[in-house]
């Protein structure tokens, strides 16, 4: 007679799930405009970096040249292709137990931390993101990892997340540690 088979039990990281929300649909727009001003800004830095090694230093032009097209098609496909790759990556969730987090399109960073560890709740907002209608928020958790950021999200949805997050974090006894 055959048993069937036993399933492991189930743990905490089993039962976990990317966080269920995508950043603002503005975001894309809003990063590639960014990555494009950091472009112009390092095109300007490198122009100006091979001509003057071009002028003070015995070093090839064609090596000079070589390096100033490799880098700036690295920032193109950071203009191009970044954007909607971190739009697809990027999640967020406040459930009531915890705040989850999910970023980066080269290397991806997921972070839980639970409500009853949070400290403080700021939110950012640099004149670019004003322009777009867009806020970050931070929470400052007790873990050594340090704060989580919720990137771009819509100006309304982040101050419901603080309202919320702070009204949470006002019922929790003790200090978030």
């Amino acid at each position: 007679m055959s048993t069937p088979p036993v399933e492991p039990a189930t743990t905490a990281i089993d039962s976990l799930r990317e966080p269920a929300h995508l950043v603002s649909p503005k975001a894309p727009r809003y990063w590639r405009i960014r990555a494009a001003i950091t472009c112009v800004i390092e095109a300007a830095v490198l122009i100006a970096a091979r001509w003057a090694l071009g002028h003070f230093t015995d070093l090839p032009h064609w090596l000079l040249n070589s390096a100033l097209v490799i880098l700036v098609a690295l920032s193109a496909v950071e203009v191009a292709a970044a954007p909607q790759i971190r739009y697809r990556i990027h999640r967020w969730e406040v459930s009531d137990e915890a705040i989850y987090t999910r970023r980066g399109w080269i290397s991806r960073e997921q972070r839980i931390a639970p409500l009853a560890r949070v400290q403080t709740v700021d939110t950012n907002q640099g004149p670019l993101m004003r322009a777009f209608g867009l806020s970050s928020i931070t929470v400052t958790t007790a873990s050594s990892a340090g704060p989580i950021t919720i990137d771009c999200l819509d100006d309304e949805v982040a101050q419901r997340v603080v309202a919320d997050l702070t009204a949470v974090t006002a019922r929790a006894t003790g200090d978030g540690t």
